[in-house]
């Protein structure tokens, strides 16, 4: 149990008391090495000793560069012993964006291992210095360094770029960790015995609940490095270490769990940082044992975990959503509409967060600060953080995500949720992973493309697609490209990174079964079709709407039929015959009539010169 009051205190004096009560017992372990309690701390003390040195008492940023080892765990806890902010860089980001944050944070000190101190000494260049954790982990036992740290003290400096733009540095105290870590321990049970993965790298704000949960509660945390080994060697990692908390964004569990045939020790599932589905649920019933639960929740840098949602054997899920679910201690959720107001159960609007708990702001940004931020009127201490993120509330309470404002679209003057549509996908067995962006076709209308990852070698023809989500979406949610890819681009954190799936119009090109224009009038539909849809071309045996089309082109497209080829069509015609060859036949079938009708209509007498009289 985490009492509120323990939340009054520093993180190494919540770790150091840890380090006491379970000197002997496991603390991190990775491929390379294992520490004890005892072990752990003596390592950051003497790492926290050497930045002392370096630096002296002053809080200020150290940057830390060092692979996702056990060396990264004593440097972040050493920093922070020392009284210092720990401001984490990932060393596979481009030396570009690390310089920046470095810059930025006005770090005077880089500690480094020897993997990365090349790196560390380029980035330091004259403004700051560098410290190697090579060599220092053994040696005569060093004391704590007893250095004083209130709560209020700032702990660490994230840098994020949200979804575009220079990255931005949250920074928290260590009060709002310590609260954080609360939640995660009261929610989910945490104890000793627990043994939690860490596969986020340390500059994704993810790493702090998974580190922390595990080490300021004297639990085993297993940091594994993903950028050097496979999805396969993680599953067996786990069962082998008897993971008992495993901890991911969703996407990254859609690739790991059907590696493991069954994880017998996990009784904890963490999806968080993007949207999961119930696709997901399917997997965790399938791969893990009776006891587990799955734990869908909502958490972001500036707030750390604010709902949650727990899934067991029994959960009925109802819907193409998995819900984030519900409220947690001392973290209340607002939906806001466009003018800043809130908006009724049932209504879209976007989630803010209110809290005395959220981070301090960003690091010398006071403007975005102020905008994402804001004070409560009358009540010391509470602030809304205006996330960005979109929910709807149900009627009980239950919040469901879905997705960033910022990747929300209308279609035909509808709101579509991107996040509802690859839900709806990733129930079908064939689908292993699903993506959906909008794009622009040839004639400016906002479209769908659907990016689909395959379970086997292909994904089920569009037709079939289509015919299945009209089961769960209405018509304007259905993409008009379904593409079939390898698999699905990811951020540096692992989320799906729309700005990199590849442009629809390539994909649409590629068709095995295309069947170019026969004759004179199929040519004239297939010139109509690519106009209207957008497209460069189209074979007579595609399906309209598989191609995107709709009742609103529909239209569109028999006024042109009535224009060019002189014959009316109802637009029911089109529904029952979606292809070019079939609405040619109609076409012809009816011109044949129009002519009949013509020659059998006799024609009135001609009128004889002046037999009309005044």
């Amino acid at each position: 149990m985490f009492e509120k009051a323990d939340i009054e205190q520093s993180i190494p004096d919540r770790f150091e008391q840890q380090a006491i009560r379970y000197a002997d017992r496991l603390a991190v372990k990775t491929r390379s090495r294992e520490l004890s309690y005892q072990e752990l701390n003596a390592f950051a003390n003497r790492i926290a000793h050497r930045i002392l040195a370096r630096c002296g008492g002053e809080a200020e940023p150290v940057a830390l560069l060092l692979e996702q080892d056990a060396a990264l765990i004593a440097a972040i806890l050493g920093v922070l012993k020392a009284g210092k902010i720990y401001v984490p860089l990932d060393p596979g980001y481009p030396r570009a964006t690390l310089a920046h944050m470095v810059r930025h944070s006005e770090a005077r000190l880089i500690v480094a291992d020897g993997n990365n101190l090349g790196l560390a000494s380029e980035l330091a260049g004259e403004a700051a210095e560098t410290l190697s954790v090579d060599g220092i982990e053994t040696g005569p036992p060093v004391d704590n360094p007893g250095i004083s740290i209130t709560p209020d003290h700032v702990a660490y400096i994230f840098y994020t770029s949200g979804s575009t733009g220079e990255p931005k540095g949250v920074a928290d105290n260590h009060r709002n960790v310590l609260h954080n870590i609360m939640r995660y321990t009261n929610g989910l049970a945490i104890c000793h015995e627990d043994r939690l993965t860490l596969l986020q790298s340390a500059s994704f704000s993810g790493s702090v609940s998974s580190l922390f949960s595990a080490v300021l509660n004297g639990a085993a945390v297993f940091p594994f490095d993903l950028k050097r080994e496979s999805l396969a060697a993680l599953a067996v990692w786990m069962i082998q270490e008897r993971i008992t908390m495993y901890h991911s964004v969703p996407i990254l569990f859609r690739g790991v769990a059907p590696e493991g045939e069954f994880f017998p020790d996990v009784r904890v599932i963490r999806l968080e940082g993007d949207q999961a589905s119930p696709a997901d649920v399917v997997l965790y019933r399938k791969h893990f044992g009776p006891d587990c639960v799955l734990v869908n929740g909502l958490g972001a840098t500036e707030t750390g975990i604010t709902r949650r949602y727990f899934v067991d054997r029994n959960t009925e899920i109802t819907g193409g959503i998995l819900p984030i679910g519900y409220a947690v201690e001392d973290m209340d959720v607002l939906l806001l509409g466009e003018d800043g107001e809130p908006v009724e159960c049932g209504h879209v609007g976007e989630i803010a967060v209110k809290s005395r708990y959220s981070a301090l702001g960003y690091w010398r940004n006071p403007e975005l600060t102020n905008a994402r931020f804001r004070h409560c009127e009358g009540e010391d201490g509470l602030r809304i953080f205006l996330t960005g993120d979109l929910g709807r509330m149900r009627a009980d309470g239950c919040l469901e995500h879905l997705g960033r404002r910022d990747f929300q679209v209308k279609i035909r003057g509808q709101r579509v949720d991107s996040v509802e549509v690859e839900s709806a996908l990733c129930r079908l067995e064939d689908v292993k992973a699903a993506a959906v962006a909008a794009f622009d076709s040839a004639q400016g209308e906002k479209r769908l493309a659907a990016y689909l990852v395959p379970t086997g070698e292909r994904v089920p023809p569009a037709s079939a697609l289509r015919s299945f989500l009209a089961e769960f979406l209405p018509g304007y949610m259905i993409p008009s490209v379904f593409i079939a890819v390898d698999s699905l681009p990811l951020n540096r954190h692992g989320k799906l990174d729309r700005a990199s799936l590849p442009p629809p119009d390539s994909a649409l090109l590629e068709r095995p079964d295309f069947t170019p224009p026969r004759t004179p009038m199929e040519e004239s539909l297939a010139m109509i079709w690519r106009e209207v849809l957008g497209m460069d071309q189209v074979g007579i045996h595609d399906n309209f709407f598989d191609l995107g089309g709709h009742s609103l082109t529909a239209m569109q497209v028999l006024a042109r039929i009535q224009r060019d080829c002189r014959v009316e069509l109802p637009v029911r015609a089109l529904f029952a015959t979606p292809t070019i060859t079939e609405l040619a036949l109609v076409i012809a079938q009816k011109q044949a009539e129009d002519k009949a009708l013509r020659v059998t209509i006799p024609r009135p007498p001609a009128c004889k010169a002046g037999a009309l009289t005044n």
